[in-house]
């Protein structure tokens, strides 16, 4: 064990926000903790670090274990540049460096009476030296600082000139290369682009330190991780495995509890039914058993319905008409800003788009992915250069959602922002789209600028929604999103009717939406048919084939290369082609259609079970008859009349169990 967190409570105010956290790590597990926004995963890492204090509960860490502590949003403003930053991280080795050269010198010019002394203490710094990576730091430094995507020009820069995100990365960087024994990472790939997040992860995968990361990229988890810890209600579960297994075992385990719970309401409804016949019987027999059946009944160990968190909004994209089968083509566009010194981001760019395809740009960071969106909505500000030819299809309407908000004015409140874009909607609606959106009560009247990054995100996919737009561009939707929020929008974006082109950071929404890949890479475009997954599967091939295409001057060998080229990007066998949404919307009608046939085979059994309890009722009441008490034909007859309906009503009520379980298990897949 090298971390321990026992029962760990914290509340803010009268908010609970952790309630008997425990868990525990040994070296070199990687773990994560997982939740809504808000859950309490970076206040659960600021106490372990020492950063707050909990009410009750401990935290400890083995003897001598160093542990090193990366936060969201970092302030680092001293005047070292990137480079000098990480040298700073290996000041104990560059000491040492120092050290040996010093007594290298004394070496030379000393008497024969210290030459013992001084190699005895060469010998022994330069061995610390070396178990240290004394003679590969410099590389080291390299390698991180180019894995987390710096450039060789950028080791020069100044900290205080970086953005938010640069200095994050920076901060990042140097905490991998001081290697503590436990490191604590919050939101790690935040700011990070798909190549770096991939380095990233091969880094922690080969950490020989014990990792605890608070992430919401699913994809980053499923490979770095083998156990997570879930903050839920302010309460601790641990499930061993990665992302994925996790969230399989938690649907497994809450859907066996729902059920488990159903049936037993159904079974406590039944007896309870069945307890207050007998009572309204008002005879002596039937009272005794009326009274062992409530004795069994308080007996019962009753399950609890799992709890259930409000935090999922609502949204649903529908476009208000239908475009044409042409969406978009871009001929020979080129990108740049009028301070580039003519040095353009991208050119001679070639695509098309067409109904109904839910495409990703994909590429580093700086290759102008979001510039090319900014360009396709028409968006020119900061001086941006266009040329080629964008030409739109016909009755195609642009939603645009913006990774940094500018479509909000910071300055109105929230109910005023949907007023004003939508005038003719009316209090009601504009009140009922935020609720939907977990807006609620006086919510709806904070200024914009009061918001969270989440919150703000959240404003504009319900601004997106009432667009009713047929073509949606979207810049890092799930920025700001925790993992609940990120899988309502990509089942209202693989059900949506219309087309998609979206920006996006987060491989695991990318590998769940997209039909289609384009990748912005060395200032052209490369265009995957399929996921995420198939992209990865085929990029080295595609690349390298492309290249050579480019190099080689036999003909006959770049024809056949070109075919295999445009085979892969167009008509792979093996490529995941576009999804139809009339194939979805077939599925849908028939699972309507299945569960109303339920709901009305359900409504029928609901009545027999009234019109036989009924005549099982005045079955009864004939049996207690004093009337009938000495015609033993009668009572005979009327008894065999009772077990015939007992009979059919058991029959009925397990009719009625597989019914209501059949309809559940449909509703939960609509």
């Amino acid at each position: 064990m090298i971390l321990s967190v026992s029962n760990i409570n914290k509340t803010f105010v009268d908010k609970c926000i952790l309630k008997d956290i425990s868990f525990l790590l040994n070296d070199h597990d990687k773990a994560a903790i997982v939740g809504i926004n808000g859950a309490g995963k970076s206040t659960l890492l600021k106490i372990i670090i020492g950063e707050l204090t909990p009410d009750s509960g401990n935290v400890s860490k083995s003897s001598g274990a160093s542990l090193g502590y990366l936060s969201q949003y970092q302030t680092i403003s001293d005047n070292r540049t990137i480079y000098e930053e990480m040298l700073e991280v290996k000041k104990d080795i560059i000491l040492m460096e120092q050290s040996l050269r010093e007594i290298e010198l004394k070496m030379q010019d000393c008497d024969k009476s210290q030459v013992e002394s001084l190699s005895d203490n060469y010998a022994k710094i330069n061995h610390a030296f070396e178990l240290n990576g004394g003679y590969t730091y410099k590389s080291e430094i390299n390698g991180v600082l180019k894995g987390l995507g710096f450039s060789e020009e950028d080791f020069s820069s100044p900290i205080a000139n970086l953005s938010g995100g640069q200095k994050t990365r920076v901060a990042l960087a140097g905490l991998l290369l001081s290697k503590p024994d436990i490191l604590l990472l919050d939101e790690p790939t935040n700011h990070l682009d798909i190549s770096s997040i991939s380095w990233l992860e091969t880094f922690i995968t080969n950490y020989k330190g014990t990792v605890l990361i608070v992430s919401h990229d699913r994809y980053f988890l499923d490979k770095t991780v083998s156990r997570i810890i879930e903050i839920e209600n302010c309460k601790s579960h641990v499930y061993e495995g990665n992302y994925t297994q996790f969230a399989e075992k938690k649907k497994k385990l809450r859907d066996a509890q729902i059920k488990a719970y159903i049936k037993q309401q159904a079974e406590i409804k039944h007896e309870q039914e069945v307890i207050d016949k007998l009572r309204s019987f008002k005879q002596e027999k039937f009272y005794k058993r009326a009274q062992s059946r409530e004795k069994a009944l308080e007996k019962m160990d009753v399950y609890s319905m799992p709890d259930e968190i409000n935090d999922k909004f609502k949204i649903s994209l529908v476009p208000e008409y239908e475009s044409g089968n042409d969406v978009l083509d871009a001929t020979d566009l080129s990108l740049s800003f009028a301070d580039m010194n003519g040095e353009y981001l991208c050119s001679s760019i070639n695509f098309s788009i067409k109904k109904g395809e839910r495409i990703a740009l994909i590429g580093d960071n700086g290759t102008g992915k979001s510039t090319l969106l900014k360009a396709i909505t028409g968006d020119k500000k900061d001086s941006l250069l266009v040329g080629g030819v964008l030409s739109f299809g016909a009755n195609v309407s642009i939603g645009y959602y913006d990774q940094e908000h500018h479509t909000l004015n910071d300055n109105k409140t929230l109910f005023d922002e949907i007023s004003d874009t939508y005038p003719n909607m009316n209090n009601t609606k504009i009140r009922n789209t935020l609720a939907a959106f977990l807006f609620t009560g006086d919510d709806v009247f904070k200024q914009i600028s009061e918001l969270s990054g989440g919150e703000k995100g959240r404003l504009s996919l319900a601004k997106l929604m009432l667009s009713n737009s047929n073509f949606l561009i979207l810049d890092e939707p799930t920025n700001h999103l925790d993992m609940a929020s990120k899988e309502i929008l990509e089942s209202a974006i693989n059900s949506y009717e219309g087309t998609v082109l979206f920006v996006s950071h987060d491989r695991y929404f990318i590998n769940k939406t997209c039909t289609r890949i384009l990748e912005l890479s060395q200032k052209t475009i490369l265009n995957y048919i399929g996921n995420y997954d198939y992209y990865l599967e085929k990029r080295d091939l595609i690349n390298g084939l492309a290249s050579n295409s480019n190099t080689t001057s036999d003909k006959t060998t770049d024809s056949s290369k070109n075919t295999t080229l445009s085979g892969l990007q167009s008509g792979d066998e093996n490529a995941t082609q576009p999804l139809s949404s009339k194939d979805d919307w077939k599925k849908q009608k028939e699972l309507n259609r299945k569960k109303e046939k339920l709901t009305k085979e359900l409504n029928l059994v609901e009545d027999d079970i009234t019109k036989s309890e009924d005549k099982k009722t005045k079955i009864e009441e004939d049996m207690a008859n004093p009337l009938f008490a000495r015609d033993a034909a009668k009572l005979i007859s009327l008894q065999k009349d009772l077990e015939s309906i007992n009979s059919i009503l058991d029959d009925l009520y397990l009719k009625w169990e597989e019914l209501s379980e059949e309809l559940q298990e449909l509703s939960e897949e609509l």
